[in-house]
């Protein structure tokens, strides 16, 4: 299960081993059909990949600024890992092991597409000592997949979650009769992509009916559902923002795709997280960090972009339980707590978590902002009890 969070040297190889053109990545676009066809379009290069030199160097960087973190893992991001050559990933992964065994480095981690995770990939990787393996989700929609074109169809990510679930036991029953440090077990992750082309038909404005038709009306929150029922340790959800370069962007020009507002992603970004918070399967990351999209001096021309995205969805989340509160506190009182007329003072003090202050006041004091036009009469003010739990708010 998903614990503690260790340092994470990442290390990108853009784009390499991903073997299709998604219409949400901005890899030059050399050749590109008909703007409605719904065809894959190959991808025409591969990247350099770094070097061994080139990774040492990153480790020993990021190892001067370690601070108090005692894992550490390194990170292959960027890429399609297990979509590489098989000599290419022996490569990368014999290097990343050397740094292991000379214990700079406690384990490594890489992202990659559910359609090449195979058994012989597996086998492949066994030997090293992975920590993490997520899967590039996107969607649980054929159509929608289709619409991006990602290659592969949802099934093949149930697929991938079992065979990374019966090698993880594997893993598990070799680590504990083994002292090879690669024998260890590691977690899964899932990602997922919140705003694509096609969900819910409400951003597929001038495509023509015969796209349309093979679109089904499917939401995020369906994704979520079914990412649900494959149990992984953890999730990442991200909102698509349009990057120049895309074919997305293409279509963002022309008037056929029409980007969510930041309101309305962080409305659903609540939802979806609430739905895995159900399940128990842990929501690491919502939204993307600036230096994901710096790494690869992306351009953002639309879209749901906040520096801040997770803290804006949890101050929304902690909105909504002190709404909650106050009304389950007043509704069996004589008390109309909205009621703009009632000159009587009153103060309600909302006790929560020294770490959870931030989320409480939200952007800009935000959420305080609304607590007082939602209840014109009361005077809010907070109190930090280290007792209670990040997530809790008492009155």
């Amino acid at each position: 299960m998903f614990t503690s969070k260790p340092l994470v040297i990442p290390v990108f190889i853009p784009h390499s081993g991903c073997p299709h053109l998604c219409a949400f990545c901005n890899q030059s676009i050399i050749t590109e059909p008909d703007t409605n066809s719904l065809i894959s379009s190959a991808l025409p290069r591969s990247s350099e990949l770094p070097s061994a030199e080139d990774i040492e160097q990153t480790v020993n960087n990021f190892l001067a600024y370690k601070g108090g973190r005692k894992e550490v893992e390194l990170a292959f991001f960027g890429g399609n890992f297990l979509g590489l050559e098989p000599d290419e990933i022996i490569f990368l992964l014999s290097s990343a092991q050397e740094l292991v065994r000379e214990g700079k480095i406690d384990s490594i981690r890489f992202s990659t597409r559910p359609d090449t995770i195979t058994k012989e990939r597996l086998e492949l990787i066994e030997p090293y000592s992975i920590s993490t393996v997520e899967i590039g989700v996107q969607s649980m929609s054929d159509s929608v997949l289709k619409m991006a074109r990602r290659g592969h169809r949802a099934e093949e990510t149930v697929r991938a979650a079992s065979l990374l679930r019966d090698f993880q036991k594997l893993r598990t029953i070799k680590s504990s009769s083994s002292i090879n440090i690669s024998m260890k077990p590691f977690t899964v992750g899932m990602q997922m992509l919140v705003g694509l082309p096609g969900e819910n038909n409400q951003n597929l404005h001038g495509f023509d009916t015969a796209i349309k038709t093979q679109i089904d009306s499917t939401s995020a929150l369906d994704t979520a559902e079914k990412i649900a029922t494959l149990h992984p340790d953890f999730v990442r959800i991200y909102p698509l923002i349009v990057l120049e370069g895309s074919l997305v962007a293409k279509w963002y020009r022309q008037g056929l795709y029409q980007p969510m507002s930041i309101d309305s992603c962080v409305n659903l970004v609540k939802k979806i997280f609430q739905l895995f918070e159900q399940h128990n399967i842990p929501v690491i990351r919502m939204g993307l960090q600036a230096s994901d999209l710096l790494q690869d001096k992306l351009s953002m021309i639309a879209g749901p972009w906040h520096p801040a995205f997770g803290h804006l969805v949890y101050s929304e989340i902690f909105f909504d339980k002190v709404v909650d509160l106050i009304d389950r506190e007043f509704s069996h009182k004589n008390t109309d707590i909205h009621d703009k007329t009632d000159t009587k003072a009153k103060t309600i003090t909302l006790n929560v978590h020294p770490a959870s202050v931030s989320r409480l006041r939200g952007d800009r004091n935000n959420n305080i902002k609304r607590l007082k036009e939602l209840y014109p009469s009361v005077d809010f003010t907070i109190r930090t009890d280290e007792s209670l739990d990040k997530n809790q708010i008492t009155l």
